[in-house]
Order: C-alpha cells, then structure tokens, then sequence
C-alpha cells in the first residue's frame, strides 16, 4: 500500500497523519445518539422551557410586587376615604342636631355630659372609699358657690363682701362635719351675724351718702348668702356623719340628679306647655312628669337596694327630693331673673355656674336629713 490513500469520495489524497486521525474520532468532540446505541434518553427528565424575554428581563419580579402594591394603596386609600365620608355626615348630623338642643335649651349637651360626668365620678369616689374625701370635696363647693353668688350680686349693685364671705363659709362648713350637730346652728348664727358686722362697718368707713333701705338690704343679702350656700353645704356633711350617712348622702344626690335629668329630657322630647314662664319659660309641665317618673323610680330603687328600706320609704324618699329639688330650682331661676343674668357664672361650660347645678341639691339636704331620723328605725334588718 502507498504512503498515501485516498478519501472515500475520491478527493485530494490525505496524509497518514490525517489518515490516522479519520480513523479515530478526535478529543473533546460529540458524538451524537448513534456512538452510544444503550443509553437510554427516556430517563432523562425533559428540560424546562426558557421563559420569554419580558420574565427573563431584569427587575420582572420587582415590578410584580410594586403593581400588587400599588393595588393594595390604592384599596385602602378608596376606603379610607369612604370611612371618612360616613364619619364626616355623622359629625354634620350630630352638630346640628346639638345645635337645635342648644337653641332650644341654651345648653352645648356634649359638653354638659362630659363636666357631669367627671363631677359624678369624683363625688362617687369619695363617698364610695373613705367617706371624709367628701369633706373637701363639699368645702371647696360650697366655697366656689359663695364667691360665684357674691359676684353675681355685686354685678347686680349690691354691696356683699367677698373675703369674709368665704371665711365665715369655710368655718360654717368644717363645723357642720367636726363639731356637735347642735353647734351648726350656733356657727350659722355666728357667720351671719360676721358678715352683717362687716358690711355695716364698711359702709360707715366708706361714708358714700348709700341709704338706710339700701345698707340694710345689702346686710340682709349677706346673711342669706350664708345660709343658701355654706348652711346647707354643713347639712349634708351632718347627714354624712351618721352612721351609714354617705349612703343617704349618695342618694338624695342621685334622686335629684335623677329628677333634673328625667325633667330635662320629657321637657325636650315633650315640652308644651310652660310651668312657670315668668320664672322659668323653658320648664314645661312634661318636663315635671318626667321628673316625677325618674325621681320616684330612683327613689325605690336605692331604698330597696343601696338603703335597706321597704318600697313605700323610696316613694316619700324620692317625692321629698322631688319637692326639694324643684323648688329649689325654680327659686334660683327667680333669683337669677331678678339679677338680670342667665348663668351665676360660666365657669362649667354647658352647665353655666356651680350654683346652677346645686341649686336643687342644696336645697334637698334638709327633707333628706330629717328623712334619715324618720325612716331610720324602718331599716331592714
């Protein structure tokens, strides 16, 4: 054979080195299927398509997770918004459903809510726990309806002295609680006569040309400024006192509470006709029905369960209040007309003064003192 053959299809000759490499198949080069007839390709598992150019682009999934987002924004903006809607109708209907309250009454009910309430949680505080927290609690009353009352009588042209007003007050007070019952009578006596002194030597001092009728009225006044306020306030630390006291206490102040409340909402939903329109022209005589309702339903309630009285000692209980409270609120009322004011003061907003809420609380220490010494021995063992 010569050094040199040629190719299968008859070309230029090969060499013997290429010759060699023809005959074995090269390093590093594929071979394809026919070179490995056994192997089985079924077993191979098949391989995952690409995935197009958009998902295969960088930042597709960044992109996925901003649009949900967006979504999600744009879902809780729209409710948002729609909460805020219904919150904002519900504000405008109870605006001006107060502002008609307040036409009709005179009174801003959300605010006059609110001030009773933290005033009531204090007073039930202090009776609940330690019944000598209400000592201060009714000093510093009495103290701040002595001084609205002095200055609403001055506005008014009388001539009533507010510094031994108070200190004549402060005494009267703290001797109705740590004093002998009977001395309360003998401080009263003692603060009237104080403050009288006061003004007739202040008007001699002042030597203005005031007449007797006026000089006299104004001591008159200030006597009765310490028997309104201070006198009455002294009362109700005598009952307190007693043994179980501050539950009476708590009580007489919950029914006539409760009347004021059960007046003010009939007269509201119900109010006609005027009880007293030349004292008072927004009572109505439904107000005083529902006053009559609510005391007597309180009264029974609390001397059923909070004083251990039978039913019939919750009716004259409740009716006495009743009574109280109502004239004591009418007799403020005049009062306030014949000043010429609509408030003693605006120190409570919603509520006017501290005396416009006292006035038929005061008044009802008294029925509900002597009440305490009547219906005492019907107390149920």
């Amino acid at each position: 054979m010569s050094d040199e053959t040629r190719d299968a299809e008859g070309g230029e000759p090969l060499t013997r080195r290429e010759a060699r490499d023809a005959e074995s198949p090269a390093v590093g080069v594929p071979l394809g299927d026919a070179a490995f007839p056994a192997f089985d390709t079924g077993s191979v598992p098949p391989r995952p398509p690409l995935p197009s150019s958009e998902e295969s682009s960088p930042g597709w999934g960044q992109r996925l997770d901003t649009a949900d987002h967006n979504a999600i924004r744009e879902q809780w903006r729209a409710a948002r918004d729609e909460f805020g809607t219904h919150v904002s109708h519900a504000r405008d209907q109870f605006d001006q459903a107060n502002e008609r309250i307040k036409q009709r009454t005179g009174r801003d009910l959300v605010l006059a809510i609110l001030i009773g309430l933290a005033f009531g949680g204090a007073l039930l505080a202090s009776l609940l726990f330690i019944k000598a927290l209400f000592v201060p609690f009714a000093l510093a009353a009495a103290l701040m309806g002595v001084y609205e009352l002095s200055r609403a009588l001055r506005a008014a042209g009388r001539r009533v002295d507010v510094v031994p007003q108070l200190i004549a007050a402060a005494f009267l007070v703290l001797s109705a609680y740590f004093a002998e019952p009977w001395l309360a009578w003998v401080m009263l006596f003692v603060a009237v006569a104080f403050v009288i002194v006061w003004r007739l030597v202040a008007q001699m001092l002042a030597q203005d040309g005031r007449t007797y009728g006026d000089v006299l009225t104004d001591a008159v006044i200030g006597g009765f400024v310490q028997v309104y306020v201070p006198f009455l306030a002294g009362v109700a630390l005598i009952l307190l006192e007693q043994e179980g006291g501050q539950w009476w206490v708590l009580s007489f102040i919950a029914i006539a509470v409760a009347a004021d409340t059960g007046a003010y909402a009939a007269g509201l939903a119900f109010g006609r006709h005027p009880m007293a329109p030349r004292i008072s022209p927004k009572k109505t005589w439904e107000g005083f029905g529902g006053a009559v309702v609510a005391s007597l339903v309180a009264g029974v309630l609390l001397a059923m369960f909070l004083l251990d009285l039978p039913w019939w000692g919750g009716v004259i209980f409740g009716a006495a209040i009743l009574l109280s409270a109502t004239l004591g609120d009418l007799g403020e009322s005049m009062l306030k007309r014949d000043l010429g004011i609509k408030d003693m003061s605006s120190w409570l907003p919603g509520h006017g003064g501290l005396l416009d809420r006292l006035d038929s609380i005061l008044p009802s220490t008294i029925p509900a003192l002597c009440l305490y010494f009547l219906l005492s021995p019907w107390v149920v063992l």
